[in-house]
């Protein structure tokens, strides 16, 4: 892999602070000399680093009042949003939008591999939903997790559309993470196993619409449990 440079690495030392809180949304960032002697770097190399933020719309230059930090729905980098949505403060609001963004993606790459999955696609999805049983009954969350993950990056990938399986790869560390909160609570496996057994038996009848409504009321329910059983926990 190759090294980043020294501006890479300031705006990426920057940015893990914007998501922390320490620049909160519409606050001033320091001035390049003193990010320049918090960093150890040249005023030039703050200067380029800050740029790079500038480009992707994380930070706005205003002449004569200084470079200030821009909402989330501002950003255009999708790393960026990503790095936010995982290690940020804002849990619930992502957790829901990730879920709304899956939502809309995976009903319809479902209803696409209803069409294309093989036989053998097939029994591999009956083979994690058996998976995730099993961990649920010794409450293995993270085989319970790794089989869910797996189901769902198949459909995915037998739906035959590159970009959403791009997009989902960019995704997955996120989602890794939502899933080991979410997955702790037992009733909130129960729910996927069912849904996920709907799901794979809606694929087997090769039926499209069948196969987005499967994949859709798993993905409201979800949802439900999210808000129900983790957002509403004291």
């Amino acid at each position: 892999m190759a090294r980043k440079s020294l501006v890479g690495v300031v705006a990426d030392e920057l940015l893990d602070r914007i998501i922390a809180g320490d620049f909160p949304p519409g606050s001033c960032v320091p001035g390049e000399r003193e990010l320049g002697a918090k960093h150890g770097v040249s005023r030039i190399t703050v200067r380029e680093a800050m740029k790079t933020l500038e480009a992707q719309r994380i930070l706005s230059v205003e002449r004569g009042r200084g470079t200030f930090v821009n909402p989330l729905d501002r950003w255009a980098s999708l790393e960026a949003v990503l790095r936010a949505a995982s290690e940020g403060q804002n849990d619930a609001d992502s957790s829901v939008q990730l879920i709304e963004l899956r939502r809309m993606l995976e009903s319809g790459a479902c209803g696409l591999t209803a069409a294309r999955i093989s036989d053998g696609g097939i029994q591999q999805l009956f083979g994690y939903v058996a998976a995730m049983r099993a961990a649920h009954e010794v409450n293995d969350v993270a085989a319970f997790v790794a089989a869910d993950l797996a189901f769902h990056d198949l459909i995915l990938r037998a739906s035959e559309n590159v970009f959403v399986q791009v997009l989902f790869e960019s995704l997955h560390r996120v989602l890794e993470k939502r899933r080991a909160e979410t997955s702790a609570v037992p009733t909130i496996q129960e729910n996927a196993i069912g849904h996920h057994r709907n799901i794979a038996e809606a694929l087997e009848s090769r039926n499209p619409g069948r196969s987005r409504e499967a994949m859709d009321a798993h993905m409201q329910q979800t949802l439900d449990d999210l808000k129900n059983l983790i957002l509403q926990a004291p």
